[in-house]
């Protein structure tokens, strides 16, 4: 989180939702609508279906909740502005995108306006050419280190107790869980599946203190040959911080809450989770495939930034608009436009939660690189003495 300021807000959407709940700032109220809850570029990208076929979709859903959509536009806004302060673009640049960001969403309300080809950003056309090349050698070699009938233990994937794996192994026992991963990928339904191996995986400081875990697995008998890999994560479910909708009805359960959320904004990943406990603990589990990839927009200039930024709002519009009736839709565009000033496109209200937010972004990872360089000399200096 150190790394850069984009960085700093992509890990840190509690950040984001304190200055939701005490700055005041009058949003539009959508209709009440599955919303990602944590809608930076990171959780977007190529997202297989159980065939394989890929698209750009959302792909994160832990804060996930039945809420108001205007929150996942604020948030994309404000990841998509400090991407390119990172990149070192002038503030017109900023400026510019959120009228993309706006005009981008409220398109995708239009039934006849789609986005083309030719208008994906340079970032998207190349995760979507890479994730229909690669196959499930490359998650291999990625996420096992070409190595399919055990998990290496080292950085990313740490033992687990005699407790845990006994837990894991009678997940696998459930007819639910077992039908997930014969589905995926034309398996026959009837496979045998074989418990392999599993280990913690340490994919984030998220990931501290939650359940998180990789489990190889042996579908009839295909991984032992080299032929198939299977790559399950489970991961669990916590407590969203995203606000919900007073009247939601969404489940209490927060595995169900994910997995319906996902279910509802992107069919691909939806359609492959499944929601169970582990441990007493709420957990989802999706099969890896070597065709889920994250967007990188680390670098942009301005032409890439532009066309970034109408995409990827145009790609939230379109899990936004297909949860609501035509009625619904019509009354969010009129409501989306409130406060438009001739000299801006951007709304109003979006232009001024996102320099709200950026200001309190830019502090707050100062204050943050501040805390880390000095934990980093006490460190330093201690080792100096014992040495």
């Amino acid at each position: 989180m150190a790394t850069s300021a984009h960085a700093y807000v992509r890990g840190n959407t509690l950040k984001f939702y304190e200055w939701l709940d005490s700055a005041g700032t009058t949003l539009p109220e959508g209709p009440s609508i599955w919303i990602c809850g944590d809608c930076h570029v990171g959780n977007l990208g190529p997202i297989a279906n159980a065939r394989g076929k890929a698209k750009i979709q959302v792909r994160d859903f832990d804060q996930t909740v039945i809420g108001n959509p205007a929150h996942d536009l604020v948030r994309l806004a404000l990841s998509l502005s400090m991407a390119a302060r990172s990149s070192d673009l002038p503030g017109v640049v900023t400026a510019r995108m959120v009228e993309q960001i706006a005009e981008g969403y409220e398109s995708a309300f239009d039934p006849a306006d789609e986005l083309q080809e030719h208008t994906r950003p340079d970032a998207v056309q190349v995760a979507l050419k890479s994730a229909q090349q690669r196959t499930w050698r490359h998650l291999a070699e990625e996420r096992t280190q070409g190595k399919t009938v055990a998990i290496p233990l080292g950085k990313r994937f740490w033992p687990v107790s005699g407790k845990e794996r006994k837990a894991i192994r009678e997940l696998f026992d459930d007819e639910v869980v077992s039908a997930l991963v014969a589905r995926l990928k034309n398996r026959d339904s009837d496979a045998k599946v074989q418990f392999l191996d599993v280990a913690y995986w340490m994919k984030g400081c998220s990931s501290l203190g939650n359940l998180r875990y990789a489990v190889l697995l042996d579908v009839g008998g295909q991984a032992s040959t080299g032929q198939d890999i299977c790559l399950i994560d489970v991961k669990e479910a916590i407590k969203a911080a995203a606000p919900r909708a007073a009247s939601a009805g969404q489940p209490r359960d927060n595995g169900l809450r994910v997995m319906d959320g996902a279910q509802r904004m992107s069919p691909n990943l939806g359609g492959r989770m499944a929601a169970a406990h582990v441990l007493g603990r709420a957990v989802v589990l999706r099969e890896l495939l070597p065709q889920d990839l994250k967007l990188e927009f680390e670098r942009v200039d301005q032409r890439e930034a532009m066309r970034a930024a109408r995409f990827l709002a145009h790609v939230v519009g379109r899990a936004h608009a297909r949860q609501m009736n035509e009625a619904e839709r019509q009354r969010w565009r009129t409501e989306l436009g409130r406060g438009r000033r001739s000299s801006l496109d951007a709304p109003a209200w979006l232009w001024n939660s996102t320099v709200d937010l950026i200001a309190l972004h830019e502090r707050a990872y100062l204050d943050h690189c501040r805390r880390y360089a000095m934990e980093t000399l006490a460190v330093g200096d201690v080792e100096a003495l014992l040495n």
